[in-house]
């Protein structure tokens, strides 16, 4: 179906990539969200076994690198020392919980909260045992009508047209149909079963819906999707709510104790941080 001779090698807990100062691994967080106290339990494993930092991702993830590993596994005791931190809830599933949502959703602005579609999509898909094997650069995309991730290439997704409307997007370019917002999390889990069905299975498969070699219906998109917005100034968003860039997408133990206790981590390799009310 594509021009590929392997398969995807995104990395992971269980599938990290030899790089050159030693093992790279990923850790998915579905809508970004992350407590202090966890992030400093991963600063820990990354001073005791890798480089002592962690680094932010443009998927709004993050990763451990310079960790030792044996063959093509990383050590046992580094296994579990990231299963301790409490990232790693899902193994059979921790490659594809790639969900993406505007950082600041039921935070300020936007059109509807999606925190209860990503948990409840999030929850979909560990449930699914057919879904474990999607590729690992297989991402959803939800956007809350304000439109700072709406341009985002995606596989599937959404954008908010009203606090209980979304409109789905299949693919980069096609869109899908109007739906209540409380069934939006259902739909895209089917939509993810359908592309499994249909993306091959060799070597060659596809990694991404728009690879897939027939050209997706689309409707045509509700004006109200038409959004787009730049990410917020770092600052003081509104009371309460802080947006925090990080140089370089590099965080430590020194800079990670100055932070809120509730986090979001950004695609734009930084931190919404709720902070206590004055």
């Amino acid at each position: 179906m594509t021009e590929r001779t392997r398969g995807d090698l995104c990395p992971g807990v269980f599938r990290p990539w030899p790089a050159d100062d030693g093992a790279l691994v990923r850790l998915r967080l579905p809508g970004g969200h992350l407590s202090r106290s966890t992030l400093l339990s991963l600063v820990a494993v990354a001073e005791e076994h890798g480089d002592g930092q962690v680094h932010l991702t443009k998927r709004a993830n993050l990763q451990l690198r310079a960790l030792p590993s044996s063959g093509p596994d990383l050590l046992p005791e580094v296994v579990e020392a990231i299963r301790g931190t409490g990232l790693l809830p899902h193994p059979a599933h921790e490659l594809v919980r790639n969900v993406m949502a505007s950082p600041l959703t039921g935070l300020v602005g936007g059109r509807a909260d999606l925190r209860p579609v990503v948990a409840e999509l999030d929850a979909r898909i560990c449930a699914t045992p057919s879904l474990a094997s999607l590729p690992g650069r297989f991402l959803f995309v939800l956007d809350d009508g304000r439109g700072d991730l709406a341009a985002r290439s995606t596989d599937l997704g959404l954008v908010a047209l009203s606090p209980s409307e979304v409109q789905l997007r299949i693919g980069s370019s096609a869109w899908g149909p109007v739906v209540p917002v409380s069934e939006a999390a259902a739909r895209l889990n089917g939509l993810a079963r359908a592309f499994q069905q249909v993306r091959g299975r060799g070597d060659d498969a596809a990694w991404h819906v728009d690879e897939l070699p027939v050209a997706l219906p689309s409707q045509d998109p509700d004006p109200r999707a038409l959004v787009s917005s730049a990410p917020p100034p770092p600052g003081e968003v509104v009371q309460g709510v802080v947006h925090v860039p990080i140089d370089g997408g590099v965080l430590d133990r020194k800079l990670s104790l100055t932070l809120p206790e509730e986090l979001v981590v950004t695609p734009w390799k930084s931190l919404i941080g709720l902070t206590p009310r004055r």
